[in-house]
């Protein structure tokens, strides 16, 4: 049976509970991460809790003890003796009511468990929204656990053949996926939207920006249909780095092309060799 971490304990999941007027549950009223672990290791943990910390701040939330944290994760990958697998860490306001306001003093609550994943497919299909991020919202770059839009956009591109779903903003330029970013190879140059645009700046994205010198820019849907816009791929902790080979009805017939495979190359090196890049 699984073990999952509750605010320092570990605890049988079957057993664990959660009070009903936890604020995550109620609101989603929280931050969170989910981390790879490959072959018993976790990868780029140190990156994860600060960007946990930078959602917490940024929804007015108490700091989480990055180092507890640490901690508990080390703890579940010996008692799930984990291969490869997913970390998620859940960090929510703590019992706050069954409204939307707050109380003045919080107790927030961290909730770590784990999951078994299969590794992803070198490509995938993508379905362009019909619903914009709003670049300009209070909870945009946060990774908050209101993911209702998520959940239902996903759930609308999985019933047209894809994997993921990707969203343009209200100025139409491309945003992000529902769990992933977004990158074009244009004319040779490697391009993904800036942070303005109102994307989450996802771990992998870094890496990769920070690995290939891919260049942050707004990039209008237009670009979408022009011929020398001739790769395209994804970036997430779960996905890695994966290639578009269909975007609704454009085809790119050679998926993964040159860049995104040597990107794709790149990026399992570094998982191989930087457990916390």
């Amino acid at each position: 049976m699984a073990v999952v971490w509750i605010d320092g304990n570990l605890h049988e999941a079957d057993d664990a509970g959660i009070p009903v007027s936890d604020h995550g549950l109620v609101c989603g009223d929280g931050a969170f991460e989910t981390l790879v672990v490959v072959d018993g290791k976790p990868f780029a943990v140190t990156r994860h809790l600060h960007r946990l910390v930078r959602t917490a701040r940024g929804m007015g939330l108490p700091e989480p003890d990055i180092e507890i944290i640490r901690k508990g994760i080390d703890e579940l990958v010996v008692r799930n003796a984990l291969g490869t697998a997913k970390i998620r860490i859940t960090y929510t306001a703590g019992n706050a009511g069954l409204g939307s306001h707050r109380p003045p003093q919080l107790k927030p609550r961290t909730v770590m468990a784990t999951e078994p994943i299969a590794r992803e497919a070198t490509t995938t299909r993508l379905a362009l929204a019909p619903w914009p991020r709003n670049e300009r919202g209070v909870l945009a770059g946060l990774k908050t656990t209101s993911y209702a839009e998520n959940v239902i956009a996903l759930a609308w591109a999985s019933e047209r053949g894809a994997s993921e779903v990707l969203f343009a903003n209200t100025l139409g330029n491309l945003c992000e996926g529902s769990g992933s970013n977004i990158f074009i190879v244009h004319n040779g140059a490697i391009l993904t939207p800036p942070l303005s645009a109102g994307c989450l700046a996802g771990v992998t994205r870094d890496l990769v920006i920070e690995g290939v010198g891919a260049r942050e820019e707004d990039i209008p849907l237009t670009m979408l249909t022009d011929p020398l816009v001739t790769e395209m791929f994804v970036t997430s902790t779960l996905r890695m780095v994966q290639g578009v080979a269909i975007l609704d009805q454009r085809h790119f017939d050679d998926a993964p092309g040159p860049i995104t495979a040597k990107i794709q190359r790149y990026f399992a090196d570094l998982m191989a060799e930087q457990l916390d890049p």
